[in-house]
């Protein structure tokens, strides 16, 4: 057996084996008995395909009637006069490429100027359409007046015109969409009946036949005629006519089918000869459609099965020199793969792949070593990735590194170009008014341009003084001793905002603070003062600076965990788009503002080292509104 399987010739004479045994038995056998009911059902499709096809075209024909019919009818029963009803019949057909006819006619009597009868007619003839009123006859006992007068609704009929003594008329049998006509009254005041011909419309099923001499034939409700090729059938028999009740049960049973409205395919006998026939019901009438199919049409190709055989054995020559070429190509198929691989590896492609084999025999063998090859190649050349792969990523590492470096930089060109300029102006005005002093002496300003002067003097240096704080807590050694501040302090909280709001109000006279508490005035907890009052202050002079200066509020409440200090105001608020960098040191929302971009940041710090925090309330629309915590220690 193992001998057997690393024989490469003897692989290859069982598979021939294997491959060529099976070919005539299985072929023979399918071919003579499913050819036959394959063949026949196919026709049943195809027959029923194109019976659909055609359907959907008969449809397509009386939906653009009855479209038509019903679009122009409400104005025919507005206007019904003779002039209008020649009017609409012209422009029902001329609008209407698939209309042959319209007839508008009117009830006896109707219009005495034309006499008893009075009927506005258009037809089609070739590429043109001609307009009459109709000579006088006897319509009202015509199908196509009568059957919806009688109905009192819209109906489809089928009729043969015969009025030979008519002057203008259609040709032959005609399918007609008659609808009873109305006054504002509710009177039945005649019919407008749209024509459409059969004749025409058998010509146009004929060139849709499956087969050479298949057929379509239209019966109507009682079994009669209205399309088949035999002229001499329609309108005079039926489907049942001369039909033999003992050797045609078939046709009398597809007679009763069709006439009841159903749809299917089955075998009859028409006229001697087996056919295929397939109908179903027209829709929005009571005619059915069927096609035949001569059963001889169906079956020519089974007739020629014969000649099919005799190239069955040839071909099957044919397809056991193929399959032992394609049992051989299939044998060696792995060593072409290899070759393929290894080609495309010297190219200098590595990220092929060589599937190991269970195969025991020679090439087996090679191809697992190539696939060995290939994976210890691989191993290294992952190696050489890695190490480019770590050099690519420490170099991005060092170039983001030094993006980084340059932003600093310029974050501390920006910030030195920032304290300059805030720090000189509070100097340029103390130097200012110093010279001032100097030069006039205080024996000749008057009490209050000296208390103007001192007062502004006070007013910078506090600035000063502040800007310089905010520096030094900025910095490593103000977060260092903040982090180790003392929070043994006893803050009276009420106390504490009246003299925040008493501090803000000494720098900007003009504002008015007004003061809620729902605390009792003796009410404290433990902090550390200095850094409360850095963050409340912070949070009053923005409040004053940019608000209208007429509502600043300050709000004083707790609850078991937290004392919260809520500043609010009715100022522009701040864009939502600058809300994420309120708390960044050194960010501020406009540039040319006062100030060093720390007041929030440094607030937001001092309250978080206290164990509180400060927050920016987004629910409040009105302005701004801050809110300070800190540890409720009661």
């Amino acid at each position: 057996m193992i001998n057997i399987r690393k024989s490469f010739s003897t692989k290859l004479s069982v598979a021939l084996l294997i491959l060529a045994a099976p070919i005539f038995v299985i072929s023979l056998g399918v071919l003579f008995s499913q050819s036959r009911k394959m063949i026949r059902n196919e026709a049943i499709g195809h027959a029923s395909s194109v019976l659909n096809a055609t359907m959907q075209q008969l449809n397509r024909h009386f939906l653009t009637i009855e479209t038509a019919t019903n679009a122009n009818l409400w104005q025919v029963e507005q206007v019904f006069t003779p002039d209008s009803l020649l009017y609409f019949a012209n422009r029902i057909v001329s609008l209407n490429p698939h209309i042959d006819g319209c007839s508008i006619s009117a009830e006896p009597d109707m219009f005495p100027k034309y006499g008893r009868y009075f009927s506005a007619y258009s037809v089609r003839k070739a590429d043109s359409v001609t307009t009459v009123i109709e000579e006088p006859y006897d319509y009202f006992n015509k199908v196509w007046y009568k059957t919806p007068h009688q109905l009192r609704d819209a109906c489809w009929v089928a009729y043969y015109d015969e009025v030979d003594s008519l002057e203008l008329t259609l040709d032959g049998m005609l399918a007609s969409y008659c609808k009873p006509l109305y006054n504002a009254d509710s009177a039945f005041v005649g019919v407008i009946s749209t024509d459409l011909s059969l004749l025409r419309l058998s010509h146009e099923m004929s060139a849709m036949k499956p087969y050479p001499h298949s057929y379509f034939m239209l019966i109507g409700e009682n079994g009669r005629y209205y399309v088949h090729p035999d002229s001499t059938l329609l309108f005079k028999q039926t489907i049942f006519t001369g039909a033999d009740t003992r050797k045609q049960t078939d046709q009398i049973v597809l007679g009763h089918e069709m006439t009841s409205g159903k749809r299917g395919n089955m075998m009859v006998n028409m006229d001697g000869a087996d056919c295929i026939v397939c109908y179903q019901p027209v829709p929005g009438t009571k005619w059915s459609l069927a096609i035949v199919c001569p059963d001889s049409d169906v079956m020519e190709g089974y007739h020629r099965l014969i000649y099919i055989v005799v190239s069955l054995l040839v071909l099957g020559l044919l397809v056991i020199i193929l399959l032992s070429h394609r049992a051989m190509s299939h044998t060696i198929r792995p060593l072409h793969e290899l070759l393929d691989k290894t080609q495309s590896i010297t190219a200098g492609n590595m990220d092929v792949t060589i599937p190991r084999t269970t195969r025991i025999d020679v090439i087996g063998r090679l191809q697992n070593s190539f696939a060995q090859m290939l994976e210890s190649l691989n191993y290294h050349m992952k190696s050489v990735r890695f190490v480019s792969d770590q050099t690519r990523q420490r170099n991005e590492e060092l170039l983001q590194a030094t993006r980084m470096a340059q932003e600093a930089d310029r974050q501390k060109t920006t910030f030195i170009q920032n304290v300059t300029h805030q720090i000189r102006t509070p100097l340029n005005i103390i130097m200012g008014f110093a010279q001032v002093l100097s030069d006039a002496g205080s024996g000749n300003l008057s009490d209050d341009d000296l208390k103007n002067v001192t007062d502004t003097m006070n007013h910078n240096a506090t600035q000063l003084n502040r800007m310089v704080q905010m520096l030094f807590d900025s910095s490593d050694s103000g977060l260092n001793e903040e982090m180790n501040c003392d929070k043994t302090d006893t803050l009276l909280c009420v106390q504490e905002a009246h003299q925040a709001a008493d501090v803000v109000r000494q720098r900007y006279p003009g504002v008015s603070i007004s003061i809620q508490s729902q605390l009792a005035d003796d009410f404290s907890v433990l902090t550390n003062r200095t850094y409360f009052m850095h963050a409340l202050l912070e949070l009053m002079y923005n409040a004053a600076k940019y608000s209208d200066g007429k509502h600043v509020e300050l709000q004083v409440s707790a609850d078991e965990a937290m004392v919260s200090f809520a500043v609010q105001d009715q100022g522009n608020g701040i864009p939502e788009a600058e809300v994420e960098h309120l708390f960044k040191f050194f960010t501020k929302v406009d540039d040319l503002s006062e100030g060093l971009g720390l007041g929030l940041p440094l607030a937001k710090r001092h309250a978080q080292n206290l164990g509180g925090d400060v927050v920016l309330d987004t629910t409040y629309h009105g302005g701004c509104r801050f809110i300070l915590t800190i540890p409720n220690t009661n």
